[in-house]
């Protein structure tokens, strides 16, 4: 009977000691990761440079307003990061006076996408906005955010088009049942006013 043990025993051992290298094998064998998404990497770089705008924004969101106020400002975009990020700083010639605000954007290669923040220099102290997330397919840009308006949720569409190379245009549009209706509230079109700074950025 303790032969019997023993054999067992010893039997046991040695798939053991055969079963080691192989689970150390598997624990030695990093995991597989996803291969970075450098696709979008470039996608604004198109916007690095001094621009001309000219904005219409909707009056009134949300109540079927179809008057539009109209002015005009500037727009300069620098990158960051070697290129991963960028800043944009926008100057608004509003009929009430003029204010600034800044874009940033960073670009997450594990999504293929794009964050956007924007700060507004009227409010300086308060945090940035949602970061409006996507990317450009086929030439247009769409990103999307969730956020508020006078406490009620939104969602948020950003699109990029460009109707010419040097004459892109950004659309906003929210809604408030969920992506079924948009309201489109402010269009701004750009024209590129300095090509060499462009090409040195």
């Amino acid at each position: 009977m303790k032969k019997f043990g023993y054999a067992l025993g010893a039997a046991m051992l040695l798939a053991a000691i055969a079963m080691a290298p192989a689970a150390m094998a598997t624990q030695d064998t990093p995991k597989t990761t996803k291969p970075a998404d450098l696709s979008g990497l470039r996608d604004f770089d198109f916007l690095n440079g001094h621009w001309k705008t000219k904005h219409r924004r909707l009056k009134q969101r949300f109540v079927g307003s179809s008057e539009w106020i109209e002015f005009d400002g500037s727009f300069s975009q620098r990158p960051l990061m070697d290129g991963w990020g960028n800043t944009g700083d926008n100057v608004f010639n509003m009929p009430g006076g003029t204010y600034r605000g800044v874009s940033l954007r960073a670009y997450d290669a594990h999504t293929g996408q794009w964050a956007v923040w924007w700060l507004d220099g009227r409010n300086p102290g308060d945090d940035l906005s949602p970061p409006n997330k996507g990317r450009f397919e086929h030439g247009l840009g769409r990103f999307f955010a969730k956020d508020t308006m006078q406490g009620k949720p939104v969602l948020v569409r950003v699109t990029w088009s460009q109707p010419s190379p040097d004459a892109p245009r950004w659309e906003q549009a929210f809604s408030i049942d969920d992506g079924k209706t948009w309201e489109l509230n402010w269009v701004t079109d750009f024209v590129r006013v300095d090509t060499k700074t462009a090409a040195a950025d």
